[in-house]
């Protein structure tokens, strides 16, 4: 059977399967821990390494280590009776930041600046959260706002063109500001819904990339007081604890509103997840397993806590 007769796998399949590195690394982690033991403090140590090992954070793992404790202890458990009890205290953590992306600004368009370092994904997020949007019916235009690299204009445009819908660009090194400018004006005389809007992922010099957003906030403000509405950081989830790093950074130079996580079908520190929900309580949108263009989805708290759990 040819790729394209193959059946098209459903979303939860595509997520366990863009999970299973990270499932699996908990698994082995898990399983030197108990076969069918009583939940001791001895065996409750192992748990919480195991998670912290996983990419879950020393925050969370202490919480679920807890949680564990209280509504466990001293009872027989099995491995399988385990990872279902994590999985439910992982979804504990993650359902509160589950918030899909919604588009209610009035008047139109809706403003959603994408921010995140150069290698994370961003610009090919940016063309499948407009994908996303679309199948809600929404009009969607793109911005390219990073013109410190020519290849990210280029890239955005190709984008724009495969996905069908329109950009605003200008010239390599030109005024990201003057571009958001005339985007937001396009966007409004043509009844655009959502204007996303790439910008420069450039942390070298976190002074310059704070004076840009800056004035490109100045921009929009003029156009519309509440514009940016969004403030969305991609984050590359192959960094593992590094990416809670550029949580950091960017909430300072940029206002985070927002997480979109990439890249989970190619590491075994999907846990991180559960690490960036546990510390900073932002509200995480979508999550990427793959590089079609509808592998991008609204974030599903219960099934991601399954299938990083390894019970999916």
């Amino acid at each position: 059977m040819s790729e394209a007769e193959a059946p098209k796998k459903s979303w939860s399949e595509r997520l366990f399967g863009g999970f299973r590195k990270t499932s699996d690394r908990f698994s082995e982690n898990l399983t030197t821990v108990v076969s069918t033991a009583k939940l001791d403090d001895a065996t409750l140590d192992d748990v919480e390494d195991a998670l912290i090992m996983s990419d879950l954070g020393p925050s969370a793992a202490a919480r679920i280590r807890k949680r564990l404790r209280e509504k466990r202890f001293g009872l027989e458990i099995s491995e399988r009776e385990l990872k279902e009890a994590v999985a439910e205290e992982i979804a504990d953590i993650l359902r509160p930041v589950a918030k899909p992306l919604e588009i209610t600004a009035f008047p139109r368009p809706q403003v959603l600046l994408v921010i995140g370092v150069n290698g994370s994904g961003k610009t090919t997020t940016i063309a499948k959260l407009a994908h996303l949007l679309q199948e809600d019916d929404y009009g969607i235009m793109l911005a390219a706002g990073d013109t410190f690299r020519a290849a990210a204009i280029g890239q955005l445009a190709t984008w724009a063109e495969r996905v069908g819908v329109p950009i605003i660009r200008g010239p390599a090194g030109g005024d990201p500001a003057s571009i958001v400018f005339d985007a937001v004006k396009a966007a409004t005389d043509t009844g655009i819904d959502a204007l996303i809007v790439d910008t420069a992922g450039r942390l070298q010099n976190k002074r310059e990339l704070m004076d840009e957003l800056a004035k490109i906030r100045k921009v929009l403000g003029r156009l519309n007081p509440e514009a940016p509405h969004d403030v969305i950081l991609v984050l590359d989830a192959t960094n593992g604890q590094n990416a809670l790093a550029q949580i950091d950074v960017f909430k300072e130079v940029a206002g985070v509103t927002g997480l979109i996580m990439t890249k989970l079908d190619g590491t075994a520190r999907g846990g991180v997840l559960v690490a960036a929900a546990e510390q900073y309580g932002l509200p995480i949108h979508a999550i990427g397993v793959g590089e079609k263009i509808d592998d991008l989805r609204p974030f599903d708290p219960d099934l991601v806590a399954k299938v990083i759990a390894g019970v999916a």
